[in-house]
């Protein structure tokens, strides 16, 4: 049998029994309100007329969102890369800084960066679970940076390095207090971009509060959704604060009187999807036991192939597998590179959408120029990663 015939037949048996109607594409993760009270809330919002970036459904997604991570505050915004650039904003990033970022990550973890008016500057992953290594990102300071008056500066380029971001890539929670304890030696504010890790600790906590402050994503693609939607997470009552007043375009509480005491964005949850998210957070135990079985299921599947390997929860963790991904194990990229498209191209011919991992950040046109340091691990990882149809209701024909 043929490499892709058995990663076929092993995604059969996990993708062929889920609940997807003969004929239809199994997508690679699909929103699902089934047994939640989402009509009920919604509905609320419409009979109430409270629907836009005001309401009790904010709140109540705000205080949902701290009892689910333990976060002493949750700010809720319109989507993740709002939310990244808010808190990049609120940590002192600004127009001219360069930020330490992986290029192993969705596009918006850099064009939050660019949107503040400063440049990424990228750093190497690790092989294992594709978080920012952290001896990467020491010998880049050591390498380039210098401590001066006002911070901490790229001898090359002059620019100000203002803040770490590291990624926890499909819900798999990156080394992040090594990746703190660098951040720290250098005087460094630390950014989670957590988008893709609601319900994914690390040891006791919870991704998204390590450093100052963290961010989740709500996309239509993520374990819960609020059709966009993006939070920040923090253990600081003045940045939520801040975060709070500069989402809400800076305006000062008043009955009737429109007044503005800082440059603003109207980034806001609206009440209408803060409803959505609110009763899906209410499932998620539910959710991320279906994704654990999941995992397990594909683990079970592909336990015989040795040219592929699923990527694993990192020890000490527990992942919400957002996306379960495989990896072509071909010691050179280019045939595993090579494998994988064989791959994809007979999965999508049965309508399994499986999804190659982003383009690195650092070959996108808009970013060719950035500084980095040596990338060669992300280089060598990103054309071997397949993910994987990752719904959990895929599980709701199996016996749990």
């Amino acid at each position: 049998m043929s490499q892709v015939e058995a990663i076929l037949q092993a995604l059969r048996r996990v993708c062929g029994s889920g609940t997807a109607t003969p004929g239809q594409p199994i997508a690679l993760h699909e929103p699902d309100f089934s047994g939640t009270q989402a009509w009920a809330y919604v509905r609320d919002c419409l009979d109430s007329g409270w629907v836009s970036t005001a309401g009790k459904w904010v709140s109540g997604f705000e205080q949902e969102l701290c009892a689910r991570t333990g976060a002493e505050h949750a700010v809720a915004v319109t989507n993740g890369t709002v939310a990244l650039r808010l808190a990049l904003h609120l940590v002192g990033v600004s127009v001219g800084d360069e930020v330490l970022l992986p290029p192993l990550s969705f596009v918006a973890t850099a064009n939050a960066v660019a949107h503040l008016g400063a440049m990424p500057h990228f750093v190497d992953v690790e092989a294992g679970h594709l978080g920012m290594n952290p001896a990467a990102l020491g010998a880049r300071l050591e390498a380039v940076a210098e401590r001066r008056a006002g911070g901490v500066f790229n001898r090359s380029t002059g620019r100000r390095l203002a803040a770490v971001l590291p990624v926890h890539v499909f819900g798999h929670p990156a080394r992040i207090q090594e990746l703190r304890a660098v951040a720290e030696d250098w005087g460094l504010p630390l950014v989670e971009d957590a988008a893709e890790a609601l319900g994914s600790w690390s040891d006791d906590t919870h991704c998204g509060l390590f450093g100052a402050v963290g961010t989740l994503s709500f996309n239509g693609n993520k374990l819960i959704t609020t059709g966009g939607g993006g939070a920040l997470l923090t253990h600081s009552a003045e940045l939520a604060q801040r975060a709070r007043h500069l989402s809400t375009t800076a305006k000062l509480p008043h009955p009737w009187a429109f007044e503005h005491d800082a440059v603003g964005w109207n980034d806001r949850l609206p009440n209408l999807n803060a409803a959505l998210g609110v009763a899906q957070l209410e499932d998620l135990p539910r959710r991320l036991h279906s994704k654990r079985q999941l995992a397990a299921r594909y683990s079970q599947a592909f336990d015989d192939l040795e040219s592929v390997a699923l990527l694993t929860e990192p020890p000490g963790c527990r992942s919400n597998h957002w996306l379960v991904s495989l990896r072509f194990l071909a010691e050179d990229p280019a045939e595993a590179k090579a494998q994988r498209l064989q791959v994809l191209e007979a999965a999508h011919s049965e309508s399994l959408l499986l999804r190659p991992v982003w383009h690195l950040l650092h070959q996108l046109p808009m970013y060719a120029q950035a500084p980095r340091g040596e990338l060669a691990v992300a280089e060598d990882q990103a054309c071997r990663l397949l993910n994987l149809p990752s719904s959990p209701q895929l599980l709701e024909g199996w016996s749990l």
